[in-house]
């Protein structure tokens, strides 16, 4: 497909999907320029590709898939290893995963986000951040939705347990209140 054929197609596609994108993007990189940088990245592909979308009610998963490989992709040519942590026990409650209620900025949140490895931040963000469902996710991550509802407890705790080990940090340098 020539670039002036799928221009007003992919129009179309970055005008319903780009806050998506852009979003998940950022969440995986936790950077505004990588984060443009991968969205674009997409795009590209998507537009060499447009003619595999056969179904364009489905362009929303497949244009993440895209993504995901792109960052998958970059990932592998940065060589950055991802660190694995031991799994917890307890589960943060689904509406303390992005709320100011739980007393965690946006910025804590991208930075415990970023510890998670990928086969967990993927899924996390996807469900809790983008809404989409279990059998969405499975589909696009190409593994059974067991296996997705698996590594969304284990990202919860695990995010649950960053979160609080960076609240701990930042109660531990202040003095106590008296109270008065």
């Amino acid at each position: 497909m020539s670039n002036a054929e799928c221009a007003p197609r992919l129009q179309e596609l970055v005008r319903l999907h780009h806050a998506l994108l852009y979003r998940y993007a950022y969440r995986l990189t936790g950077s505004a320029a990588d984060a443009e940088d991968l969205t674009q990245q997409t795009y590209l592909l998507a537009c060499r590709k447009l003619d595999q979308l056969r179904d364009d009610r489905r362009a929303k998963g497949w244009l993440c898939v895209i993504l995901r490989n792109c960052y998958l992709k970059k990932l592998r040519d940065d060589q950055a290893a991802l660190p694995l942590g031991d799994a917890l026990e307890s589960v943060p409650a689904p509406h303390c995963i992005d709320s100011d209620a739980c007393g965690v900025d946006s910025d804590q949140l991208q930075a415990a986000l970023a510890e998670l490895p990928e086969e967990f931040r993927s899924p996390l963000i996807l469900f809790y951040f983008e809404e989409f469902s279990y059998q969405e996710i499975a589909e696009q991550l190409e593994v059974p939705i067991g296996t997705i509802m698996s590594r969304l407890s284990r990202a919860k705790t695990r995010l649950k347990q960053a979160l609080q080990e960076q609240l701990s940090a930042g109660h531990a340098g202040k003095p106590a209140t008296s109270g008065l």
